[in-house]
C-alpha cells in the first residue's frame, strides 16, 4: 500500500540511497588458515639470519673481512637476500665445522657468495671476476 502511494521518483530515490549506503559499507574480509609449516619455516629463516649476524659480530670474522676489503653492510645485505635453502645449508656447514675452522669457514663461504653474485652481475666487489652475460 505504502509503495503504491509514493510517487515513483521517491521510491527510486530511496532505492538509490539504499544502494549507495550499502556500497559504502566496509566489506568483510576473509581470513584463511595459516599452516604451521609455513610459520615454522618463516621463524627458522629469521633464526638462521640472526645466527649469521651474530657470527659477523665476532672480532675475528670482522677483522678478517676488513682485511679482505669487504664491508659489513654488504655482508648484512647479502644475508638478507639469501634464500631459505642457502641459509639452511650455510648454517649446517658451520655447525659441522670444528671450532677453529668456523671462522675460516664463514669467511670462505662469504667470499664464495660474493664471487657468485659478482658472476651474476648483481655486484662488482672483485675486479677479477667477470659477469657471465
Amino acid at each position: 500500500m505504502l509503495y503504491q502511494r509514493l510517487p515513483m521518483r521517491r521510491v527510486a530515490f530511496i532505492q538509490i540511497l539504499a544502494m549507495l549506503f550499502l556500497a559504502c559499507m566496509p566489506l568483510m574480509g576473509s581470513a584463511d588458515m595459516i599452516e604451521t609449516g609455513s610459520v615454522v619455516a618463516d621463524q627458522q629463516l629469521q633464526h638462521d639470519r640472526e645466527e649469521l649476524r651474530a657470527m659477523l659480530d665476532r672480532d675475528e670474522v670482522r677483522a678478517t673481512l676488513e682485511r679482505m676489503g669487504v664491508d659489513r653492510a654488504q655482508v648484512s645485505e647479502r644475508i638478507n637476500n639469501l634464500t631459505q635453502q642457502e641459509l639452511a645449508s650455510f648454517n649446517e656447514q658451520l655447525s659441522q665445522a670444528p671450532a677453529g675452522e668456523g671462522v675460516v669457514g664463514i669467511i670462505v663461504l662469504f667470499v664464495l657468495v660474493f664471487i657468485v653474485t659478482d658472476m651474476l652481475c648483481a655486484t662488482n666487489i672483485f675486479s677479477f671476476v667477470r659477469c657471465i652475460n
